[in-house]
Order: structure tokens, then C-alpha cells, then sequence
């Protein structure tokens, strides 16, 4: 009599999908272009500069390739909506309230915010998403 393996691979293959769930990074989200809360808590740092500047240094340069003739430009700080100014500005955020910080690429900050903002933007965030 010829036993069926139906059932036992279906069991494999649910076991090895959970063991690569189990051995993913330590990271709790798969979005590249957010700083949650835990990992801003993770970190120990005071203010949010230095949290990006750890987690996300490539967030903080302008790139040549999109900046407008004649006008460089630079990436952008938003605390809540309202725009503070450049990267440095980050440093004068302190880490209570804050409950994200997101980046968005000069092609993503243009459509949301208009033509002077195509180096990019980080969003600071003291409201849940």
C-alpha cells in the first residue's frame, strides 16, 4: 500500500517558512525610508541628528545628480509640518515626542511639498502615523 506525502510535506514546508521568518535582521519593519520609535529608543542618542547620522548617514547629503542648474540645494527638515530648515536643524530636535522620523527622496519631496525640495526631505514626526 503506497502512503501519501501530501500532509507531511505541506508540514515541511510551513516549518521552513516559519524558520525564515525566525532569522530575519532584528529590524521590525522593511521600510527603508522610516526610523521608528523603538529604534530612536534603541539608540540612546539626545537629539534626532545623531540618530540619523547613525541609522541613516546617506539621508543627510544632498545629491549632485538632482540639484537645478545654478541652485544646489540642500535636504530639508520638517518638524510636524512646518519646515525648519536644513540637516543641522535636526540637532536642535530633542528625542522625547518623537515618534518617527521618514525620509523622502527629491522625487517624493517635490510631488508632497513643491520644485524646492528635490534634494530631499526628513520628516520629524511627533504624531502617530
Amino acid at each position: 500500500m503506497r502512503r501519501s506525502r501530501g500532509p507531511s510535506l505541506a508540514i515541511l514546508l510551513l516549518l521552513a517558512c516559519a524558520a525564515c521568518l525566525g532569522s530575519r535582521s532584528t529590524r521590525s519593519h522593511p521600510d527603508r525610508s522610516l526610523i521608528t520609535r523603538e529604534e530612536i529608543e534603541a539608540t540612546g542618542f539626545r537629539n534626532a541628528f545623531e540618530v540619523v547620522e547613525a541609522l541613516h548617514s546617506n539621508w543627510l547629503r544632498a545629491r549632485r545628480a538632482e540639484a537645478s542648474p545654478g541652485q544646489p540645494g540642500e535636504v530639508l527638515v520638517y518638524l510636524d509640518g512646518t519646515r525648519l530648515g536644513g540637516v543641522e536643524t535636526l540637532r536642535t530636535i530633542e528625542l522625547g515626542p518623537v515618534v518617527y522620523i521618514r525620509h523622502f527622496d527629491g522625487m517624493a519631496a517635490t510631488a508632497r511639498w513643491g520644485l524646492d525640495h528635490g534634494q530631499g526631505v526628513i520628516l520629524v514626526s511627533t504624531h502617530p502615523m
